[in-house]
């Protein structure tokens, strides 16, 4: 398989977190050098997840809402119903990319479908996502296990952020949080999944070279 062969895309719906992450857990230690890559794109019910540098001070006031300490880098964040998830199980080592370049494509992919609806978007380097005046629209979190990633993006579309006000978003105390929806941009999260991908998987195409060729 060669490393630009484009991920296979999976639309899962609304799914269990837990569920989800042991899913993930269990293809990552499965996979062999030929399996295919995979972009899992879906929504979560309502968790709190915190990130192996997470402390536990950051979680204000879960309330009903589940609190699951999981693998993937960073800190607390918030995953809810009108949220897009996309995970992305890749076999880093086969496509030569290293961790920062990845974050740097996930970030791009998300800046790039801001632009496209006119929004002035930017990754920030002292906390990783995607950023609008300040207010962070994108999360993410990575895991890198046998040569392979899994977690991946959350991109705020049109949800309740209520519950990002029961913690510090990324370990931020009073970080704001904004959406595609306050941004002006109307679409369901699977129009913005429609609309990021081709975006991600242009850039994964070429492991993140034109993003290096753009500075």
């Amino acid at each position: 398989m060669r490393p630009v062969d484009t991920p296979h895309v999976r639309y899962l719906g609304q799914v269990d977190y837990q569920d989800t992450w042991q899913a993930m857990r269990r293809l990552t230690e499965q996979r062999d050098t030929s399996a295919r890559d995979e972009l899992w794109v879906l929504e979560h019910p309502p968790v709190f997840t915190l990130g192996l540098n997470a402390k536990p001070e950051h979680v204000l006031a879960p309330g009903d809402i589940p609190v699951v300490p999981v693998d993937r880098g960073g800190q607390v964040t918030y995953h809810g119903p009108g949220q897009l998830v996309i995970y992305v199980l890749l076999d880093v080592r086969r496509r030569k990319l290293g961790v920062r370049r990845l974050v740097s494509i996930l970030e791009a992919s998300v800046v790039r479908l801001a632009a496209e609806h006119g929004i002035q978007a930017a990754p920030r380097p002292d906390a990783p996502g995607v950023y609008v005046g300040g207010a962070k629209l994108a999360a993410l979190g990575l895991r890198v296990r046998r040569g392979a990633s899994y977690h991946g993006l959350s991109l705020n579309v049109d949800m309740d952020l209520e519950p990002f006000r029961r913690i510090n978003p990324c370990g931020h105390a009073g970080m704001p949080v904004t959406q595609l929806r306050d941004l002006g941009v109307a679409c369901t999260v699977r129009e913005a999944a429609d609309q990021l991908l081709p975006h991600l998987t242009a850039l994964l195409a070429d492991n993140g070279e034109s993003l290096v060729q753009s500075r």
